[in-house]
């Protein structure tokens, strides 16, 4: 395993700059997971790591190895992809010791290998099937067993999981965090699917347009987001937005927003609101942090647009003012669209960005 650092890298397609200047420190053994909307250049900064696209500027290590003129095959790193990539005609077995063979590896020690990677993979009595009588899972397994042969300092995962049903990705999800505690490998993952990248990972980089907007553990990014965009990106349901005012009224610091938001900003979040007095904001709420109105908090009304039952709770989908706003509610609830309802939120739970430039007032 080995240590990753990007400084200063940048990627350019002709006069289209998709990476302007990235610097990131990638530790030994780390699980690291690259999350963004589509092209943000998630898979292009994969793609220069594992050296299948070339680097504009800047210097990229592997180790102790400047790899940035490197050529592939040289950099000791393994790719999985999304397409799983296998040899249709072979069967699994020689699918995860082609790399040896073409290597020149002894016989001996090909079968040694692929017989322990089966065993670790679950593959064992699949060896000898081809790659169309295996499910999806199995098929990615595969992928990931002639990875492991190689033994990388790197595994590189290109959306592995985009191809599988909503249970094999549960599944493979798991097993994928089994593996890098099994082999303490250092790992990048890319995946635009933020819980994939919050259940995954050690540290979660959140980027947007080739700039890395932040870096931390899954926790953090859910409860300190750097600014606006974080916020909005990490978190199923997205958080809830509105726009207001933050407004010394009297002895009270209070936000008067969209829908009839207006309350007293609490105690512990006064020092660090009351330089923003008289100034627009963004309030952020998110839907796990809201229920229906009681109990003296603060709420905001929504005109019902759609109802998402899912067992354990329900979602009520709606506008707030001129804002979209997702309310969690209890399961059972009943709402019909275009009904009037107040949803309330927990005041303690709020996030709040400068209108501006969408960075969190802490």
């Amino acid at each position: 395993m080995a240590k990753i650092s990007l400084s200063g890298v940048t990627k350019s397609y002709g006069s289209v700059q998709v990476i302007p200047s990235m610097d990131l420190e990638i530790e030994e053994g780390e699980f690291v997971v690259l999350v963004g909307p589509s092209g943000c250049g998630k898979s292009t900064t994969l793609r220069m790591i594992a050296g299948l696209e070339t680097v504009s500027g800047g210097k990229l290590m592997i180790g102790e190895r400047d790899v940035t003129e490197l050529r592939p095959g040289l950099r000791n790193c393994a790719m999985v992809f999304q397409s799983y990539a296998l040899y249709p005609h072979m069967s699994v077995r020689d699918n995860i010791g082609y790399g040896m063979k073409v290597r020149g590896v002894r016989k001996a020690e090909i079968a040694s290998a692929i017989e322990k990677v089966a065993r670790i993979l679950n593959l064992s009595e699949y060896l000898d099937r081809k790659p169309a009588a295996l499910s999806g899972g199995q098929r990615q397994r595969v992928a990931i067993g002639r990875a492991i042969v190689r033994d990388p300092d790197v595994f590189l995962f290109d959306e592995p999981l985009s191809n599988l049903d909503a249970k094999l990705r549960v599944e493979m999800r798991v097993e994928i965090k089994q593996l890098h505690r099994r082999l303490k490998t250092t790992m990048v993952y890319v995946t635009h699917d933020q819980v994939e990248a919050m259940t995954m990972a050690d540290r979660v980089v959140v980027l947007r347009d080739g700039i890395i907007e932040q870096a931390a553990d899954p926790i953090t990014l859910y409860e300190q987001p750097a600014n606006q965009f974080v916020a909005g990106f990490i978190g199923a349901p997205s958080m809830n937005m509105l726009e207001g005012r933050i407004e010394q009224v009297g002895e009270d610091l209070r936000f008067r927003g969209e829908a009839g938001s207006d309350f007293a900003i609490p105690q512990e979040r006064v020092a660090s609101l009351a330089p923003y007095a008289g100034e627009t904001c963004v309030l952020g709420i998110r839907p796990e942090h809201t229920h229906e109105e009681g109990g003296g908090d603060p709420s905001v009304e929504i005109e019902v647009v759609d109802i998402e039952p899912l067992g354990p709770h329900t979602l009520l989908i709606g506008q707030a003012g001129g804002a979209k706003f997702t309310g969690q509610v209890a399961a059972g609830t009943k709402a019909e669209p275009g009904e009037r309802r107040h949803i309330s939120f927990d005041p303690h739970k709020l996030h709040f960005f400068r209108a501006g430039d969408g960075r969190t007032i802490r």
